[in-house]
């Protein structure tokens, strides 16, 4: 049986786990060794954390070729390191299992030519999605925990300074007073575009120090509403 490989890693988790590209090219080899595999080629996406599959273009050049029949299976060291969402997971596995190619995912043991491992996958595939989500929720959860006692989420917002002590946010005096002229000249019926030109008159600046347009006015007053 012949076979492609994939593997894929982010700067980031590289440093952090250690998940080398390096070391899935050592299990990856080793798996076919060992079950008889020919390994044509391994494809890779250095650097790349897209959440979908169309954003990384050696995962679908893996895929073309097992579509396409120059490969019967993909081979990966880990099932996050191909899919990041169940609905990518399940559309390759019945593509593959359609077409009589195999999916093969080396730590979870799976191998969808089987009917177990055909389970087992779906079932691999959603308690990753659903762990992405608790993380994701637990982020969430941080996050508002963080506004709630004033401290810095992100960019710190117009009208907004960062605090001697580098994590609570404290009131720009020049920046509130751009914000109430904002909404001053919005009470008396100026535009997006007019409030922009008022300012840009008087001489005031971006939290960058640009001028004004219609869109960032927007956001001002979108941010109180």
């Amino acid at each position: 049986m012949r076979a492609i490989g994939y593997i894929r890693v982010s700067s980031d988790e590289q440093v952090r786990e250690g998940v080398s590209l390096t070391m899935q090219v050592s299990k990856i080899k080793s798996y076919c060794d060992l079950n008889d595999l020919d390994l044509m080629d391994i494809r890779e996406d250095a650097g790349i954390s897209a959440k979908n599959i169309s954003g990384r273009p050696g995962f679908q050049e893996a895929l073309n070729m097992v579509y396409s029949g120059e490969a019967d299976a993909l081979v990966v060291w880990k099932l996050d390191r191909a899919f990041r969402s169940t609905q990518d997971a399940l559309s390759v596995a019945e593509k593959l299992n359609k077409a009589g190619r195999a999916l093969v995912s080396i730590c979870e043991k799976l191998d969808t030519t089987s009917a177990v491992g055909e389970f087992f996958f779906t079932l691999m595939a959603s308690l990753a999605q659903m762990e992405r989500r608790l993380i994701g929720e637990r982020t969430a959860a941080a996050l508002q925990s963080k506004k709630a006692k004033g401290e810095r989420v992100g960019e710190i917002p117009f009208g907004y300074a960062l605090a001697d002590d580098g994590v609570h946010l404290v009131e720009d005096a020049t920046e509130q007073e751009i914000i109430q002229r904002v909404h001053s000249l919005k009470a008396d019926g100026f535009s997006l575009r007019a409030i922009a030109r008022e300012l840009n008159r008087d001489g005031y600046k971006t939290k960058k120090g640009h001028d004004w347009n219609a869109m960032q006015i927007s956001r001002i007053l979108k941010r109180a509403a």
